[in-house]
């Protein structure tokens, strides 16, 4: 019943952007700590950023600068906006809801950066 739907990855040079989304179903966002994570073939599965309710953020080293994690809740959707990206961004883009015990995760968008 829970579905988590990511959309907007896709193939862009080095130093372009993409918007990524992330729309929920079956539960509401409120409350919940939303997420970015990616996965590369043969790598582990690495966090990006977060969003808590209350629009605290936080990012990954390697992205800070140049991603921005926001929340729309009424929308129950996440939103992650790259910038200068770079090949190394290249992977797999997962999003991920967290509430009290519950963890949800949805099923990947692809970003390739490459000229």
């Amino acid at each position: 019943q829970v579905q988590f739907v990511e959309s907007g990855g896709g193939l862009v040079q080095p130093g372009g952007s993409l918007r990524l989304s992330c729309r929920a179903s079956g539960i509401s966002f409120r409350g919940y700590i939303m997420g970015w994570y990616r996965q590369a073939p043969g790598k582990q599965r690495e966090l990006v950023a977060t969003i808590t309710s209350s629009e605290t953020t936080n990012y990954d080293d390697s992205v800070k600068g140049r991603f921005t994690v926001s929340r729309d809740d009424a929308k129950n959707t996440v939103y992650l906006q790259m910038n200068s990206l770079k090949p190394e961004d290249t992977a797999v883009y997962i999003c991920n809801g967290r509430f009290l015990s519950l963890i949800y995760w949805g099923q990947g968008t692809q970003v390739t950066v490459s000229s």
